[in-house]
């Protein structure tokens, strides 16, 4: 599939499964694991909750690009616990706990094919804005060192300065702020582009969810699909403008064209 604009203006960048192998998935699977085996075990036997129903599926369809409270809220709904919503604030609470400790201990690496793909960006003159719905997304970007990735990588840049982490490198970040809505809705995005000064249509967004693929879209966006966890389907059906399964895929001379479309081999 090909899609063609103008001239990119921005592009925008979902930060957990697109840059970040984060441990959120973990951290949601075993914050769940811990209630039901100890102050959930009552309810336990009332709920479709197993350890093993509990797949790397289920988080990408139900709980991936969503904030922590949407996110607790749809992973305990979709295994029928009693009194979801009530239940909702614990689960959350202990998700974030659990992530921040394996944050911290370094549980987590970037993509080398985001790296190599939103270093071309930047050099093919295109702004860039991190938007994730994770309040934890900056923890991420700070620790990841640009120029070191650079220098292991052989890569050559001009603006790829001494001590740049990949937090101070992007032009926007409106990472873990608050909005009146969350994904699929277009306000994260849309916030992006602004701050970018860019307009909508000639922005491509970079996910990984179904929910922000749709969010793209609602915006007006380009919508460009990682699909990591083998969900290239999933994330067409949501109408993707183009799927790939690495970022080393992209055509990045196309991008500068305004074009996005799959690189040649």
């Amino acid at each position: 599939m090909s899609v063609q604009t103008t001239t990119f203006q921005g592009a925008i960048f979902d930060v957990d499964g697109v840059l970040v192998d984060s441990p959120h998935e973990q951290a949601w699977r075993e914050g769940l694991r811990e209630l039901m085996d100890t102050e959930w075990i009552d309810i336990r036997d009332q709920t479709t909750w197993t350890p093993e129903r509990f797949t790397p599926q289920v988080y990408q369809q139900v709980m991936s690009g969503k904030p922590r409270i949407s996110g607790a809220l749809a992973a305990l709904m979709y295994f029928n616990v009693p009194d979801a919503d009530k239940r909702v604030e614990e689960y959350a609470a202990r998700k974030q706990r659990m992530v921040i400790e394996l944050i911290n201990a370094g549980k987590f690496e970037a993509y080398p094919d985001a790296l190599r793909f939103i270093l071309a960006v930047h050099d093919a003159g295109i702004p860039t804005a991190a938007a994730s719905s994770s309040k934890n997304a900056g923890l991420f970007l700070e620790q990841i060192r640009l120029d070191r990735f650079a220098d292991e990588h052989g890569l050559s840049y001009d603006f790829v300065r001494p001590g740049l982490t990949l937090l101070d490198f992007f032009d926007a970040d409106i990472s873990g702020r608050d909005f009146a809505q969350g994904k699929p809705h277009p306000e994260i995005f849309l916030t992006g582009a602004h701050e970018l000064k860019a307009a909508p249509e000639a922005c491509f967004v970079v996910e990984d969810a179904v929910s922000g693929v749709q969010a793209a879209k609602a915006g007006g966006m380009t919508a460009l699909g990682l699909a990591r966890a083998g969900d290239a389907d999933m994330l067409a059906a949501a109408d993707a403008d183009l799927v790939v399964e690495s970022l080393d895929d992209v055509d990045i001379e196309a991008l500068g064209d305004g074009r996005l479309v799959r690189r040649r081999r």
